[in-house]
């Protein structure tokens, strides 16, 4: 245990490392205690005395849940909550928080790049070179950006600033988001299209959705055929989005273009994985959200939401907030 306060703090997992931000933060509030655990079983031996629960990959099932005797929120370090049972969380009152905008900046660079570097060639141009061939011919075919269709599959925050950067280049760009207005994504200069439009006329598709069980598998057989024959697909978002079995068998048969994926569907993948064997497909490790600073600014909201919610307030406006609200302190879980 480090720190000291009335509560206990518990990093179930997380790979990063050190954890001085998350004390600094924590002080006064709670003890902290760090595990990194895998499994369900390792969670629960972790856990079950936690007044708050700091999360990365770790699975928070039902099962996890229902073993907690007093937490009293879970705060994810990172955007997506998949990986945490909400519904379970609702019923014994805990509160869920993420960090909704620390890397905003790094992920709409890493998709950029990954655009860049597949329209460009620049992985077999180098390794041509490396391997002493000196010959432009390695990247055909290759294309001018400037007049192609970048299309983005979710318009949010992240998408936004895709956007900003790629038109840079000359590109015109449409957006599917059933979730966004048409009116706002018009003030980004994007066209709003339907998701049958957007796969048919993006020459460049990123995906910038959440994964739910309703877009588990997003982009299928039928949905992968629907782009345009030679088009780029880039996936920063989360794997569970493809089904890598249909987008092995497009890139396989040279329908697409390119693939450019920070995320898989199990991470980290097995080395004889087929989609790392393939010359037109960049994998990059779940690295798009990372730089110095939006990893010391994910850290200490993460750590500062579960302290304030340890303390009765809410996580914090500008920081993380609460996707599940729960009962705050004073109205503790199972009477604690």
């Amino acid at each position: 245990m480090k720190g000291g306060g009335p509560f206990r703090a518990t990093i179930v997992d997380c790979d990063l490392v050190p954890f001085s931000i998350e004390e600094q933060e924590l002080a006064g509030v709670a003890e902290l205690a760090i595990w990194q655990c895998r499994t369900e079983e390792q969670v629960i031996e972790a856990a079950r005395e936690a007044d708050a629960l700091l999360v990365q990959y770790a699975p928070i099932t039902e099962r996890v849940i229902a073993s907690l005797l007093r937490c009293r929120v879970v705060a994810r370090y990172g955007v997506g909550i998949d990986m945490i049972d909400l519904a379970a969380a609702r019923r014994h009152g805990i509160t869920v928080c993420n960090v909704p905008h620390y890397c905003g900046e790094e992920v709409s660079d890493h998709a950029c790049a990954l655009m860049l570097a597949l329209a460009r060639k620049l992985e077999p141009l180098h390794r041509a070179v490396q391997q002493g061939r000196w010959d432009v011919r390695v990247g055909r075919p290759m294309h001018r950006l400037t007049g192609q269709v970048l299309g983005l599959l979710g318009f949010g925050s992240v998408a936004r600033l895709v956007a900003r950067k790629m038109r840079g280049f000359g590109m015109t760009i449409i957006a599917c988001d059933p979730f966004v207005s048409r009116d706002l994504i018009a003030k980004e200069a994007v066209t709003a299209v339907s998701q049958e439009e957007l796969f048919a006329r993006s020459d460049i598709l990123s995906i910038h959705a959440a994964l739910a069980s309703a877009t588990l598998h997003l982009l299928g057989a039928k949905e992968l055929r629907s782009l345009k024959q030679g088009a780029i697909l880039v996936n920063t978002s989360r794997g569970g989005l493809i089904d890598e079995n249909a987008l092995l068998t497009l890139v396989s048969d040279g329908w697409l273009g390119g693939v450019g994926l920070d995320v898989l569907e199990s991470e980290p993948p097995d080395p004889d994985h087929p989609l790392l064997r393939l010359e037109n497909v960049i994998v990059t490790p779940h690295a798009a959200y990372y730089s110095e600073t939006s990893v010391e600014e994910l850290k200490r909201q993460t750590a500062r939401a579960a302290a304030r919610v340890l303390k009765g307030q809410a996580p914090g406006e500008g920081d993380s907030f609460a996707i599940v609200k729960g009962n705050l302190v004073g109205q503790g879980r199972r009477g604690a």
